[in-house]
């Protein structure tokens, strides 16, 4: 691990004009999951490590206000499973939240870390962009909101400009019925990246939003509004070929160690049906 300098802000205010000097020298440290490895192969030899774990703006934890619920960058994996207002509305979070890594490291890891970090293989993207999530930025040039999917370029990679870090994510709270679930294929139970990542959201209206990742090199958003794939009595060819225009996007990578293309492109689909089936379930039971 190369040397650096620790720096831990105590405002926003703070933070902004130490990266707006030093914004290609410093990696932000809010978890730590993903950095800290980063740090310790020497896959980054930044000069700053800025801690934002002590600006008292970004300690709101979740919150709701006019119709959008908040996550702040320092809620952890661990508090989002436990928070009454993400399981109310988005339920399909707390499944992907659940099975990050193992216990220890979600005490750890925050939300808006899993999402910085532009992993394509990241399980909280899929429900996040299912949820219609918006990234909360701020630089020296203001506060700007950023919808979800237009956050991620490819892998490792963000729209974040110089100086820019993340300060929360918004979730609009859905104004119609909605089932949610998320689902996922790895090589061994837990503590493992996903070979495949997917959640599936089924409105009301039969509109289905699903999203899926580690297939690509940023996680994929797709919209079916033919009312098919949410009609339980709707032909299973009508629905196959639905999937196959969704999942036309999948390009999983030939050099990945854990799992071949062909064996990720078979368990997308797999994983998309079984996830329909989940949120159909969901909005069934909501009445």
């Amino acid at each position: 691990m190369s040397d650096f300098e620790y720096v831990r802000p105590t405002t926003i205010d703070e933070a902004v004009r130490f990266l707006a000097a030093h914004g290609t020298e410093a990696r932000i440290l809010a978890g730590g999951t993903d950095l800290l490895i980063q740090l310790r192969n020497n896959d980054i030899q930044p000069s700053f490590i800025l801690d934002v774990k002590h600006i008292r703006e970004l300690q709101t934890g979740v919150q709701l206000k006019d119709g959008l619920v908040s996550i702040s960058a320092t809620v952890t994996m661990s508090e989002l499973v436990m928070d009454p207002l993400i399981n109310r509305y988005f339920p399909a979070l707390v499944d992907a939240a659940n099975v990050v890594g193992s216990v220890q490291i979600r005490n750890r890891a925050t939300l808006v870390g899993n999402i910085c970090n532009a992993s394509p293989a990241a399980d909280s993207a899929p429900p996040l962009l299912v949820y219609g999530a918006e990234v909360v930025a701020i630089g020296s040039q203001g506060k700007r909101r950023i919808p979800l999917n237009d956050f991620f370029v490819r892998s490792g990679v963000t729209v974040l400009q110089r100086g820019e870090f993340v300060a929360s994510i918004e979730l609009p709270v859905p104004t119609t019925r909605m089932g949610a679930a998320h689902v996922r294929r790895t090589r061994r139970r837990g503590h493992d990246l996903a070979s495949v990542t997917l959640c599936c959201g089924v409105q009301e209206t039969g509109v289905v939003r699903l999203s899926y990742g580690s297939v690509g090199p940023r996680p994929v958003l797709a919209l079916d509004t033919s009312g098919i794939l949410a009609d339980e009595k709707a032909p299973e060819e009508a629905k196959t070929a639905i999937f196959e225009s969704i999942f036309a996007q999948a390009s999983p990578s030939k050099k990945s160690m854990r799992a071949s293309p062909a064996y990720r492109l078979a368990m997308l689909r797999v994983l998309g049906k079984q996830a329909l089936e989940l949120a159909l379930a969901r909005l069934n039971d909501q009445g």
